[in-house]
């Protein structure tokens, strides 16, 4: 859920590991407006426990029994679409990294983040905003680094989501390639002030807020590669 006003931010912790879990909470609970609403030690407890107390942030482990951190984000998501969950794990691979993102999560930081990083995840994620850490930030740059050409199968043209045009398609895929508005322009043959409208026009349309914001959805919609 997202939070309004002065509200503290709610948080439910998630870690099938107790001694990591307790930690969690222990941080958690110094950081100023913030207060923790829940621990879960397993992805199912976590979906139970978000439904009952609509937390504003899930800080949520990956690898879990029962059911593991990709499937339990995916169900919380598809109950609340605007449920901000932040994945806190070990583990920084690709597919790892992908099965979180596409299952919805709103950032991704690996266990040996500051408590200042964990802070500033769980704050902007509480208000809508995505947070990666610099590992997890240059994968998801280098898996989304091939942009789509203007050769790119006209079935996937067709089907492009939430509006967008193909030519913001590949603005969107050469911003996740690392590419600034100038080099986006000289890339596409147009001006910056173009590049400049189309990333406006692409950014409103997906809801993004900064180019993080625009990595998480072309990982999410597959638009990184023809």
């Amino acid at each position: 859920m997202q939070r309004s006003g002065a509200e503290r931010i709610r948080v439910l912790v998630v870690d099938d590991q107790a001694i990591v879990r307790e930690g969690l909470v222990a941080l958690v609970t110094l950081i100023d407006e913030v207060e923790v609403v829940g621990q879960a030690g397993d992805g199912a407890e976590a979906v139970r426990l978000a439904r009952e107390t609509s937390p504003h942030v899930v800080l949520m482990d990956l690898r879990m029994p029962v059911l593991d951190g990709a499937e339990a984000t995916r169900q919380i998501v598809a109950t609340d679409p605007e449920a901000n969950v932040v994945v806190l794990s070990t583990y920084a691979d690709n597919e790892s990294i992908a099965a979180a993102m596409r299952a919805g999560a709103r950032g991704y930081l690996t266990k040996d983040a500051t408590r200042a990083q964990i802070t500033a995840a769980i704050r902007s994620a509480a208000e809508g905003q995505s947070t990666f850490d610099a590992t997890v930030s240059r994968r998801l740059v280098a898996a989304l680094s091939e942009p789509l050409s203007p050769a790119a199968p006209a079935a996937r043209r067709k089907n492009l989501p939430d509006g967008l045009t193909a030519r913001e398609v590949e603005v969107l895929s050469l911003i996740t390639a690392g590419l600034s508005n100038a080099e986006i322009a000289a890339e596409l043959f147009i001006g910056e002030t173009t590049v400049k409208t189309h990333i406006n026009n692409a950014f409103l349309k997906i809801g993004a807020k900064n180019r993080v914001d625009a990595v998480r959805y072309a990982y999410q919609n597959d638009l990184g590669r023809p």
